[in-house]
């Protein structure tokens, strides 16, 4: 029994290692089997991602602006080509058709023939369009590749679908009609083989009556289908019910409505509350994409911070965390790049062109054929990319937060935001961290980052953070026209919307010159003032239309606003029997003045008798011809006053003309005559306490000194931008950092070029003539009441020999408002002349004896 026991154990013993190693053996092939199956899926992958990377860059070839231009070029050479090639093809068909049956083949035989001028490729194309296919229905091909060629190049005369339908369907018509009326088998060629099968089908199945009766029936449908639509909204034009008429005025005015609604939310929302998506950006940012990079600093030293690196390629919101030694400190790399609307701008008749009134009266009938610029005539100078590394990214932030703990402050995230000009570090203190602390360190900041232009504002509106604004080393050029086709500025419903700039994060900025109601522009020279106050005009100019839109130019300088005298019957307005439109000299701008504060005076009594309480109101109700003409009502244009240089004009004429335009800027927001003043000079005698009450909306280029910030803003911040467009807009409580849109004098002047040579108005819009008051300064002045220095001055005109009020100020040392009116004064007394310009009046008293008599006389 015990041996048998034995047995079984060493039997039993002796099959466990022969299973332990079979298994064994069978585990290390399934080890080595798993990983090919599961790299087949990998590679599988791998094919499949670099299948689509190769489809999706084939796609993005085919739609690149680049490939669509090249394509359109072609077409339009080819239809050149084979303009040629077909008429000399009627010409020489008789003695090329035999070589040319022959095929492609002739084009490699030297010893055939042809006597079409645009050699063997012209002949055989000539053979294949005219004989062949169309007959002379081929040369309405031709308008078809030339349409799609412009097409492609963005030059738009009618659409592809249109061109489909008007000229391929009369090629194939024209290709049968010609085949029907030269039947000779040798005249094959006006109809072409294709029109010559489908007129035998259709005699054989119609006869020949029946085939010109077809032919002429498809005709008048072919017409009546493509003039039936315009002619059938004509008469709905012309005969709309009454009950249709109010319900329309009613949709339209709750539409306007809710749009305004929208609108005037949408501007009470501060952009820079704005909290944009966060997602991971590639090493070059990509247009019409927001990219942000969220990472954390890895847990090392301050003096190894050098030594992070940031994955680029992570997929959307994927982290890599990165933990710093002495503090946990988030830092998120965000940029935003806004998508353009696709819808440009384009040469648009006025009566498909979106203005905002579509009622019984429609005031742009005057000019009906009026077309708005197209944004073509601007240069598109940026490409939407950012131009900041993320190597110089990381080296700001590193700085940042390497100054800060130097004394001692602790953060607890950082947030970059890119923007076109300068980049916004937000800064999330840790708890117990005072602010001024770090408003305390803004020159040791700006020494560590070696860079001009730091701006710390603590705390931002409606955040609780610190933001740190440190300029990039390679700036973005903001071009006007990129603003223009924005969905911002083509979208909005605005009374006059103006594009000035994009925002820190990358946002068309887009505001209502009837909002805000009137705005101070000031900058040191050089610094982009001149520019920002084109790009406003110019935004203007492709909104209204001349009948909704008239601008007052004043000029000191006479060169700024020289370039939009060509679109004085269109957008200026003038006083009357004025040659000129746009005002450089200080006595007419007085008079400018006084005309607009007439006008203003004369709207509201107007306003007064409608009922109405502004000028939207007001032209609503004329439009809808409920306010008679006859009683004095007229329809109220938007009147722009643009004073370009208004230090000159305060130190000039002083009171003058400060109190009309405070009284302009308290009162004429209502009747649509609105301010835009610019100056280079913000000191307090020129932007004084009326002005800056007057003018709620302002912006601020740089300046040289603290004292020119506050003068404009109430706060400091312009003295430290960087210049080149780099502004300020400051309006009520929200203070923004804008980067102003570039609009170049060409630009300009094919703007202008292109609304001058349309039709205008046979004269510019006439302001009221200026009645001057019985104060001594008029025609009306009274020779009894004389100024003091009336005798010595005539004494100094007779002298010298000629009269003018800077030669008064000059030897009786007074201002130029006193010598004014002792100028008129003599005028009046018949001692000199009337004014000649920019020449002296002339003295009309000859010398001094017979001044001495008529003085003696006057007492």
């Amino acid at each position: 029994m015990k041996n048998s026991k034995k047995d079984t154990k060493a039997k039993s013993g002796g099959k466990k290692p022969q299973n332990t190693a079979r298994n064994t053996i069978k585990e290390i092939h399934r080890q080595k089997n798993t990983p090919k199956q599961q790299s087949a899926p990998k590679e599988k992958t791998t094919n499949k991602t670099k299948n689509k990377s190769n489809g999706q860059a084939f796609i993005n070839f085919i739609k690149a602006r680049e490939t669509h231009t090249a394509f359109g070029i072609f077409l339009i050479l080819f239809s050149i080509y084979l303009l040629f090639a077909f008429f000399s093809y009627l010409k020489n068909w008789q003695t090329d058709d035999n070589a040319v049956q022959s095929g492609l083949s002739i084009i490699f035989d030297s010893s055939v023939t042809i006597q079409n001028g645009m050699g063997k490729l012209g002949a055989i194309l000539g053979y294949i369009f005219v004989k062949q296919w169309f007959g002379i229905g081929a040369f309405l091909m031709l308008i078809f590749f030339t349409n799609s060629g412009l097409l492609l190049l963005r030059i738009k005369i009618i659409s592809f679908f249109e061109s489909i339908l008007y000229l391929l369907g009369t090629t194939l018509w024209l290709s049968v009609f010609m085949s029907a009326i030269f039947t000779r088998p040798d005249a094959m060629i006006w109809g072409g083989l294709f029109g010559q099968q489908i007129r035998l089908w259709l005699s054989s199945v119609v006869g020949n009556f029946g085939l010109v009766v077809l032919l002429l029936l498809v005709f008048v449908i072919y017409v009546a289908a493509l003039f039936g639509f315009k002619l059938h909204e004509i008469k709905l034009r012309k005969w709309p019910t009454s009950e249709k008429k109010e319900a329309d005025s009613e949709e339209t005015d709750s539409k306007k409505l809710i749009i305004d609604d929208v609108y005037t939310h949408e501007k009470e929302i501060d952009p820079v509350k704005i909290e944009n998506e966060k997602m991971v950006v590639e090493h070059e940012f990509e247009r019409h994409e927001k990219d942000v990079i969220a990472v954390d600093e890895e847990k090392v030293d301050l003096n190894k911070a050098n030594d992070i690196n940031f994955d680029l390629s992570e997929e959307i919101h994927t982290n890599k965390e990165y933990k710093n030694a002495d503090q946990n400190v988030d830092f998120v790399i965000e940029s935003q790049i806004h998508q353009q609307s696709n819808e440009k701008i384009e040469e648009t008749d006025v009566e498909t062109a979106h203005y905002g009134i579509n009622t019984l009266f429609d005031p742009l009938l005057e000019l009906s054929q009026y077309k708005i610029p197209p944004t073509s005539l601007l240069i598109d100078r940026g490409d939407g990319e950012s131009k900041v590394s993320r190597e110089e990214l990381e080296h700001n932030k590193n700085r940042i937060v390497e100054t800060l703990a130097n004394y001692d402050i602790k953060i607890s995230k950082i947030k970059a935001t890119i923007g076109p000009t300068v980049t916004m570090y937000e800064i999330v203190p840790a708890p117990g961290v005072r602010i001024s602390r770090i408003k305390n360190l803004e020159d040791d900041i700006a020494l560590s980052l070696a860079a001009l232009g730091i701006r710390i504002i603590a705390p931002i509106p409606g955040k609780g953070t610190i933001g740190i604004e440190v300029p990039n080393q390679q700036r973005e050029t903001v071009s006007l026209r990129s603003l223009l086709e924005s969905e911002r500025f083509t979208e909005t419903s605005a009374e006059l919307p103006f594009a000035m700039g994009k925002t820190i994060t990358n946002e068309p900025f887009v505001a209502d010159l009837a909002k805000l109601p009137h705005l101070l522009i000031a900058g040191a020279t050089g610094q982009g003032k001149s520019v920002g106050l084109n790009a406003i005009i110019c935004s203007l100019l492709y909104k209204k239309h001349p009948s909704q839109l008239k601008f007052v130019f004043v000029d000191p300088k006479k060169v700024e606003l020289a370039m939009y005298s060509r679109i004085d019957k269109h957008f200026l307005a003038k006083l009357p029997d004025e040659e000129e439109a746009i005002i450089t000299d200080v006595n007419k701008v007085i008079s400018t003045l006084t005309s607009l504060t007439q006008l203003m005076d004369s709207r509201y009594d107007l306003l007064k008798n409608a009922g109405t309480k502004n000028i939207i109101e007001y032209n609503r109700k004329f439009t809808e011809r409920k306010l008679n003409p006859e009683n004095g009502n007229h329809y109220m244009p938007y009147v722009v006053l643009v004073i370009d240089e208004f230090a000159d004009l305060i130190m000039t004429a002083g009171k003058e003309v400060e109190l009309p335009v405070a009284r302009i800027a308290q009162l004429a927001r209502a009747v649509g005559i609105h301010l835009i003043v610019a100056t280079q000079r913000p000191s307090v005698d020129v932007i004084t306490g009326k002005i800056k009450a007057n003018f709620p909306a302002r912006i601020a280029f740089k300046v040289s000194s603290k004292v020119d910030s506050r003068t404009i803003l109430d706060s400091n911040g312009a003295d430290q931008l960087i210049g080149q467009g780099d502004m300020l807009y400051s309006h009520g409580s929200t203070v923004l950092r804008l980067q102003c849109a570039f609009v170049d004098t060409p630009e300009i002047e094919d703007i202008t070029n292109f609304i001058g040579d349309q039709q205008g108005y046979s004269s510019a819009f006439e302001l009221p003539e200026p009645v001057n008051q019985n104060d001594g300064t008029g025609k009306d002045t009274d020779l009894k009441t004389v100024d003091k220095l009336f005798s010595d001055a005539a004494r100094i005109v007779v002298m010298t020999g000629q009269g003018s009020t800077s030669l008064l100020q000059t030897k009786l040392t007074i201002g130029f408002a006193r010598a004014r009116r002792i100028i008129e004064q003599l005028e009046m007394a018949g001692i000199v002349g009337p004014p000649q310009g920019s020449k002296p009046r002339d003295v009309l008293v000859g010398n001094l004896e017979l001044l001495e008599q008529f003085l003696k006389n006057l007492e």
